[in-house]
């Protein structure tokens, strides 16, 4: 197979991380991950979100499109945890849908994000991880990340509806919708041979639409 490039897409504690380190190792592919470690903003942002939403917006927005561009350039396939469009058709609209980024920084900031997509390739495929929320909350609660604590779940269900939206008018790419609840592609190989099968098929222009545990 040809270089792809993939992008993995879905809720908080939906099992973006896992999914990509696995497919990389499975395939030999790059990965690359979500900037929350030496993320510069996000203390601060947790502390005030109305004070620093934009900041960290534009920080997420440089710090994806320059990943992607490397993984673009690098002759080796690659998968990406989370999505730059994400950042703009969920997170952004979250946070200007929750009063915590005022209209005018969401508009500069939407018409950045336009700029920088449009110069960006379009990936091959878009894996959406989808996954109740309450199964989320659970994830949430078990994995206890501090920066985490004040998630709930009216906040996921936001996230899950405006997930529904953006995916339903989405057409830049083919897309792959796992059902994270019950196929568990961490602890039983045969699921992660269904999911590596999914994507080869999707890759190579097979309409598979949904993936879950019983398929």
């Amino acid at each position: 197979m040809s270089k792809r490039l993939v992008v993995v897409a879905g809720n908080i504690g939906a099992g973006k991380t896992s999914l990509t380190e696995r497919i990389g190792a499975r395939l030999g592919w790059r990965t690359d991950y979500e900037s929350v470690a030496d993320n510069p903003y996000l203390s601060d942002f947790y502390a005030d979100m109305r004070s620093w939403s934009f900041h960290l917006q534009i920080y997420f927005l440089g710090h994806r499109a320059d990943q992607y561009l490397d993984a673009a350039h690098d002759p080796r396939s690659a998968i990406l945890d989370r999505s730059i469009y994400e950042d703009a058709y969920i997170f952004a609209r979250a946070l200007h849908h929750m009063g915590n980024l005022a209209e005018r920084d969401y508009l500069a900031y939407r018409k950045l994000f336009e700029l920088v997509v449009d110069n960006l390739p379009v990936p091959n495929l878009l894996i959406y991880l989808k996954c109740p929320v309450e199964v989320l909350m659970e994830r949430i609660r078990r994995r206890a990340r501090n920066i985490e604590t004040g998630i709930s779940a009216d906040y996921l269900a936001l996230l899950d509806t405006f997930y529904d939206e953006w995916l339903g008018a989405f057409d830049m790419c083919p897309v792959l919708t796992i059902h994270t609840d019950d196929l568990d592609y961490v602890h039983q190989a045969a699921a992660l041979d269904t999911v590596v099968t999914r994507i080869q098929e999707k890759l190579g222009g097979k309409e598979e639409i949904y993936l879950r545990g019983d398929d």
